[in-house]
């Protein structure tokens, strides 16, 4: 099992969860979140005075996946939160050692 940890712009929000509800994902946990990579933020103008905008407004994506799940729900991603543009996020994998619903006690890919 794998955790995939995906920051995306928020506007692709939409386009990203239906392109993982047709690769069969049925839940996911959305933060809205701020931070910056390689674009470093940037200038706006307000009232008259230019300001540095250092951290920019992103959505941090975590689910739970099968491991016969995980390339096709990157591939889901990538596709549907691409714009060609800097900024467009990144997709962090890592290992799940266990997983345990609370309401059935279920536990595994079962869980997820």
């Amino acid at each position: 099992m794998k955790l995939i940890t995906a920051v995306i712009k928020p506007f692709r929000l939409d386009d990203v969860r239906n392109g993982l509800a047709d690769v069969g994902i049925q839940g996911m946990t959305v933060t809205e979140v701020k931070g910056f990579g390689r674009q470093r933020g940037h200038t706006e103008l307000y009232r008259g005075a230019e300001y540095v905008v250092d951290f920019l407004p992103k959505v941090k994506l975590e689910i739970a996946v099968s491991d016969e799940l995980l390339d096709r729900v990157i591939e889901a991603i990538s596709e549907t939160a691409k714009t060609g543009k800097v900024g467009d996020g990144k997709i962090f994998v890592t290992d799940l050692e266990q997983v345990h619903r609370i309401r059935t006690g279920e536990t595994g890919d079962q869980a997820i």
